[in-house]
């Protein structure tokens, strides 16, 4: 871990205090705003569409101006977009709200790059530690983002607009941060082959399809019951310090393992990490689907985020041996499109399952994105052990 390093883990720190705080009010205010109860989660949704429109104007920006110009548009997009977030609140205006998280995406598509980022900021042998590292900065947010929301819920006369303010003041200070951040060069291009293979070529790999599918699938099902759990635990009667509480350990399961994670991947490999993570997954539904006390959603959750990390990093991982230096710009914006489309759909599918179908009916559905992922896992492990042909 150098001095670069670590500054990107406290921007990803930084960043996923950003994502919590969102995860944790958003829902909450969108309930309080919408004109039916189904749309509650529209405001999250917003915020995965923004990345998922953002994921090509964040590559051209990207390759265009660098690493470091890229992130601290992307940071700047993240303030004024908490702003409006806040203006929208207080004007209690629904769509606006929408609209605000809708531009927020921007960021998000950003910041999901600093993992990638990381793997550039440490020698080839440690760039999955790296990630793994980085990765672990979320336990900032884990922290902050849950008692933000609740320190700033009543900060103003309006619930939660204290909260927005806040992020605000976090994006500058990840500003400032990454301004003392050193991002090595692109890669130099010159003649027919500067922009490498077609990213069609490149997608039809196995191994980015397995990366992107299990990458995706387990971000989607991970947003799809973190995103309802506020809801849920408040039609329960839990009090919002209790959402907060779970909230909180959940983060803690998606980033503490990322101190070892990392040394997981080099010892045993990343398909038997990824595995593993999609059995903790399982045993989420599973402590999900036996009751709906306390307890149960702690416990749920918390395993929930651990199985995301397996997932997520070991499917980051993978994704580092499908591209080219020279092609990491277009194969990195393709990734990140495919997580952006399934949260997006996720997002919209856990306010309406939470609100017309219940806390049950969501964790059943959630089996079926997780049946397909251990299908990818399996069919990639058996096509590396068949021999290659000559």
């Amino acid at each position: 871990m150098n001095r670069n390093l670590w500054l990107l883990t406290i921007c990803q720190g930084l960043f996923l205090t950003n994502n919590v705080t969102f995860i944790a009010i958003n829902g909450l205010v969108g309930l309080s705003l919408a004109p039916l109860g189904w749309m509650a989660t529209l405001p999250v949704m917003a915020y995965v569409v923004g990345g998922a429109l953002s994921t090509g104007l964040v590559a051209h920006t990207q390759r265009r101006f660098g690493r470091k110009a890229s992130f601290q548009l992307g940071l700047l997009v993240g303030l004024a977009s908490a702003l409006l977030c806040c203006y929208a609140a207080y004007s209690r205006n629904f769509w606006l709200l929408v609209a605000a998280t809708l531009v927020a995406g921007y960021y998000n598509a950003n910041a999901q790059l600093y993992r990638f980022a990381a793997a550039e900021l440490a020698l080839p042998a440690f760039r999955e530690k790296a990630i793994s590292l980085v990765m672990a900065g979320g336990l900032i947010g884990a922290v902050a983002g849950p008692n933000l929301a609740s320190a700033t819920r009543s900060l103003t006369a309006v619930p939660f607009a204290g909260a927005y303010l806040a992020l605000a003041g976090v994006a500058l200070l990840a500003m400032g941060l990454l301004a003392f951040i050193d991002f090595p060069a692109a890669p130099a291009r010159s003649g027919a082959s500067s922009g490498g293979r077609p990213l069609g070529v490149i997608m039809r790999q196995p191994v980015f399809i397995v990366a992107a599918s299990a990458g995706a699938l387990g971000y989607g099902v991970m947003n799809l019951l973190m995103a309802a759990t506020p809801i849920a635990m408040q039609v329960c009667g839990l009090p919002f310090s209790d959402v907060a509480w779970v909230l909180e350990w959940h983060v803690i399961g998606m980033f503490a393992p990322g101190f070892f994670t990392g040394h997981l991947i080099k010892r045993f490999g990343t398909l038997p990490v990824m595995a593993t993570g999609l059995a903790l997954n399982i045993a989420c539904v599973l402590i999900a689907l036996s009751g709906v006390e306390f307890k149960q959603f702690l416990a749920a959750l918390f395993l929930l985020g651990l199985g995301w990390n397996f997932l997520f990093t070991g499917a980051t991982t993978l994704a580092l041996t499908a591209y080219r230096p020279e092609e990491k710009d277009k194969a990195q914006g393709a990734l990140n499109f495919c997580v952006f489309a399934v949260l997006a759909v996720s997002s919209l599918a856990s306010g309406v399952l939470v609100t017309t179908q219940g806390w049950t009916l969501l964790n059943v559905g959630s089996l079926l994105p997780l049946s397909l992922t251990g299908l990818a896992l399996g069919w990639l492990a058996v096509s590396q052990r068949r021999p290659h042909r000559v």
